[in-house]
């Protein structure tokens, strides 16, 4: 008999954790990409002819759909994306390369079929509210030659990718040969594949690592409803029978999400989602996510949780949307956090406020530390530093970077504790988590004009500091208050124990 899945998901700071990582990551696309287009105007009257609504259009625009919906979605999460798919030799073709040009961060390596048109699915809206979907489309299988091309395409990226999704659509591209080929070579390469899939059964998904099915999707395939937990996780199991894979992710809408593994007891997800404007795309940012968190090292269930989160954002907004590495980030700490967490940032919402600051002319300092236990050496420290700058920025050492420093049994608080308490410090302007064991590469980010550091180091010792004098800046060494030590204090703790 199948467990009932497990409820609930990762703490928030665990999650978070993954993000500082996505920068480091290339996804690698194959699958549907589509033109998506919309036309919003005003409706005022009906059609005479017929018991319709006239839309009175006023404005146009398109965006990315499908696999390029994925694509654009881990572009904007940080990481770097190759895109790879099929267009066709026409203005909805053109219109797609350049929203691709517009996103430098993606590899446009789509093959251009000249007797196929782009797809595009263009959506009437008035009101917020979606009156008339037209589809403009083939959904015929790919020549051979055209499957030749992607596949030598395809194997040409794989060494640069960290992780493989193929977004299916139905639409024609993700032949059996195109993924059986696809999948062999991915995995011949040591490269994860995700399938998102659309097919009526899963079996020409062979070998995926793992498949992530809606509700409609999985009960299709498998004949099994997924209306209880119970359900999503007995599907689960003979969607991944079916295809062989490692693992299904069953994606419930409002019920969240169902991960089953090989040997392992399921996992339920409740959904993050605060309000729904619109449902489009959804799946796309879920996966996206999910991808580029498994590749950053996270396990499978907090990949799964910070898809989950991603995808709660996305259904927040109207039409094929994208989600931001800041965006994920704040959503992530917004529970815990609560008022201080506009002071709480990722490094590419912090370095916007710096530019900020240094346009108004403000000098930044900078400094950094585990600060398990906050004492008043601590705050002495910041508030000398805070007294010889306009802005203050700590940097953080996230847990993960803490065990490694100080031991397993350290932090004594998790990283959003830590950046809790130091946000409520009135001398710290700004906080930033970093994963390095050192805090060179975000002192490089954002190049501050002041590094403070403890006065048990010398200048020459300051991790940063010769980039900092390099860069017009300058160290200033801050005496130390005697008598405070968090590692005392925990060993006096731990002796009165």
């Amino acid at each position: 008999m199948t467990p009932e899945p497990t409820a609930g998901g990762p703490a928030e700071h665990a999650l978070a954790s993954h993000l500082a990582r996505f920068s480091g990551v290339t996804l690698l696309v194959l699958g549907d990409v589509m033109l998506d287009c919309y036309v919003f105007g005003d409706v005022v009257r009906i059609s005479s002819e017929a018991p319709i609504p006239v839309l009175h259009a006023q404005s146009r625009r398109h965006v990315l759909g499908g696999a390029g919906n994925v694509a654009q979605n881990a572009a904007a999460m940080g990481a770097r994306t190759i895109l790879l798919g099929v267009r066709g030799a026409d203005q909805a073709g053109e219109a797609l390369a350049a929203s691709i040009a517009a996103s430098p961060s993606i590899s446009d390596q789509l093959v251009i079929d000249p007797g196929r048109p782009t797809t595009v699915k263009t959506r009437f809206m008035s009101g917020g509210h979606q009156l008339l979907r037209l589809d403009e489309e083939v959904t015929t299988a790919i020549s051979a030659d055209i499957e030749a091309t992607i596949l030598e395409r395809f194997e040409a990226a794989l060494p640069a990718c960290g992780i493989v999704v193929l977004s299916d659509y139905a639409k024609g591209v993700l032949t059996d040969a195109v993924l059986a080929r696809a999948i062999a070579a991915a995995r011949a390469a040591g490269k994860r594949v995700v399938v998102d899939p659309k097919r009526m059964r899963f079996e020409a998904y062979a070998g995926a690592d793992v498949l992530t099915p809606n509700a409609l999707e999985v009960t299709r395939a498998t004949g099994i409803e997924v209306a209880t937990n119970a359900g999503a996780a007995q599907a689960g199991e003979a969607a991944r029978a079916q295809a062989d894979a490692g693992a299904v992710l069953v994606k419930r809408s409002e019920k969240g999400l169902t991960l089953v593994r090989r040997q392992t007891s399921p996992v339920n997800i409740p959904t993050r989602a605060q309000e729904v404007a619109d449902v489009s795309g959804a799946g796309d940012t879920l996966v996206s996510a999910f991808a580029l968190a498994l590749a950053a090292g996270a396990p499978m269930p907090e990949a799964a949780a910070l898809g989950n989160a991603a995808a709660g954002i996305v259904v927040g907004k109207h039409g094929t949307a994208s989600v931001s590495h800041g965006e994920l980030f704040e959503a992530l700490h917004r529970t815990e956090l609560l008022a201080i967490d506009d002071k709480v940032l990722d490094l590419a919402t912090a370095l916007s406020r710096v530019a900020a600051w240094r346009k108004g002319g403000l000098r930044v300092g900078f400094t950094n530390g585990c600060f398990d236990l906050i004492h008043p050496g601590h705050v002495r420290l910041l508030a000398r530093a805070r007294a010889q700058c306009d802005r203050l920025i700590v940097g953080l050492n996230t847990d993960a970077s803490v065990q490694r420093l100080k031991g397993p049994d350290r932090p004594v608080q998790n990283e959003v504790a830590r950046a809790t308490v130091m946000a409520a410090i009135a001398s710290a302007d700004l906080v930033v988590l970093f994963a390095d064991d050192t805090p060179q590469a975000l002192i490089e980010a954002i190049c501050p004009d002041l590094l403070f550091k403890g006065a048990d180091y010398a200048i020459d010792q300051v991790v940063g500091g010769e980039f900092v004098i390099a860069h017009g800046g300058r160290v200033a060494l801050i005496p130390l208050e005697i008598g405070h030590s968090t590692t005392n204090t925990i060993r006096r703790i731990n002796a009165g124990s």
